[in-house]
This record gives structure tokens, sequence and C-alpha cells, in this order.
């Protein structure tokens, strides 16, 4: 009888395992590409295996419901992971306004994330806020967020995406998004600012002083003094993201799961 029902059950970690495929394909630090792709697969089976135990299992055959179920717990796992990897971009929208004002623009570095340019101090806040995810046992909270999924969205549910609190959920959390970018690059920006100012008022009261040679190398020695001190407020800014991207996570589980 206990091997009947164990059968029974074996479908499900098919379901868990698209879950969390999809989920780790897109979540911050985990679906990095310096962690081997091996690593990843093996990580994600071995915690298959311990929610297959953890995880209440409906009795499932393999039918076409069944393929439709599978693949609405690999768009879950999609939409989770990338509501987390997008609200921890604000970090590099944040480095692209700095870059812009520094006049580091020009000089991107490809991102061995997505393989795109990317604005250099905007790489430098993304690994920074990779490193204080995993000091801060965030990633942890990660998983716990994919393991309570199920208390939202069972195996045997489907997803609710035709409701009006979808669609305004995501320009909500975007719009939070560049908020949150606005929020971090602001004194970096408004400080450049000031120096435009000032560089302005000395054009025009020295006229021998070429502010276009001054300026440049004058700006990016502010912007690195700035960013020094800003590291102070930046790690409260970060936890505040972290906290953020939890909740928003929590809620789009709730919208997706009709409560």
């Amino acid at each position: 009888m206990i091997e009947t029902i164990d059968l029974a059950r074996l479908p499900g970690i098919l379901l868990i395992f698209a879950r969390l495929a999809g989920f780790f394909m897109m979540v911050p630090f985990f679906s990095h590409r310096s962690i081997p792709m091996s690593h990843r697969i093996t990580f994600v089976v071995v915690l298959t295996w311990v929610m297959f135990f953890a995880v209440e299992i409906p009795v499932l055959v393999f039918d076409g419901f069944f393929i439709i179920l599978l693949i609405k717990e690999v768009t879950i796992g999609l939409f989770l992971g990338l509501l987390a990897y997008l609200i921890i971009a604000a970090v590099q929208i944040a480095g692209g306004f700095i870059d812009f004002q520094m006049g580091f623009a020009i000089a991107n570095i490809v991102d061995p994330q997505t393989g795109v340019q990317s604005p250099i101090i905007g790489q430098y806040f993304y690994i920074f806020t990779l490193l204080l995810l995993v000091t801060t046992n965030a990633h942890h909270l990660l998983l716990d967020g994919i393991y309570y999924s199920y208390e939202f969205i069972g195996m045997a549910d489907l997803i609710n995406i035709s409701s009006e609190a979808f669609p305004e959920f995501i320009i909500n959390t975007f719009a939070q998004m560049f908020v949150i970018a606005f929020q971090m690059s602001i004194p970096i920006v408004g400080m450049l600012f000031l120096v435009d100012i000032a560089l302005g008022m000395i054009a025009r009261t020295v006229p021998q002083v070429n502010v276009f040679v001054v300026g440049l190398p004058l700006k990016i020695g502010v912007s690195f003094a700035v960013i020094l001190i800003f590291f102070s407020f930046f790690i409260m800014l970060l936890t505040n993201l972290f906290e953020f991207m939890i909740i928003s996570m929590r809620d789009l589980m709730r919208i997706l799961g009709g409560a």
C-alpha cells in the first residue's frame, strides 16, 4: 500500500523540479553564470528530493492536464525568479544614473550575467549587492520563498493571471523599482549637479580656466569620495531592497493563487 501511494506521488517530483528549475534560472545569485551549470542542476535535484518529502503532493497521473500543470510550474518559477532579479537590478539602474553624470557612460563593461554591456558603477553596485545578499543570509529567504509558494499555489491549482490585480501589481513593482534606484543614485547625482554648477560659475568668472579639462577629473574624484561616504547609507537601502523583494514575491504568489 505504501509503495502504491509513493508511485502515485512520483509525478509530483517533476512538478517540483519544474518550479525549482524555472526559479533558479532567473533568481539572483543562484542563476549567476559563474556558478557551473552542473552545480546548479545538482542543487535543484537535491532540493527537489528534499521538498518531495516536505510538500503535500496530490495524486496525479500522466495525462494532458499534467502537461498543463508542468507548464504552470515552470511559469511560476520564472515569474518569481524574474521578479527578484528585476528588483535587484535597481542597483544597476542607479549605477547607470551615476555613470552618466560621472562621464563613465562611454566606458561600459560586459556583464557576465546577461552578456550585454552594463555601467561600471552599476556592475560594482550589483556585485556588492550579491555579496551582501549572501552575507545577510537573504538568499535563504529566497529559498524559503519558493518553498512557501506551495502554500499559496498548490500543484493541482492553476494560476490566476486574468485578474486586474496582476497588471496593477507589475506596474506598481516597476515604479517602486525605479524609485529605489533614484533613492540610491540621488546623493551622488545631486553632488555632481552641484559640481556642474560650480564649474559653470568658474567658467563665467575665470574664462582662462578650461573647465572641460578640469571638470572631468574633478567630477570623478568627487564621485569616488561621495560614494565612499554613501556606502554607509547604501547598506541600509539594500536592506530595504531585500525586504521589498521578499514582500513582492509574497504578493505575487497571492495574486497568482487567487487569494
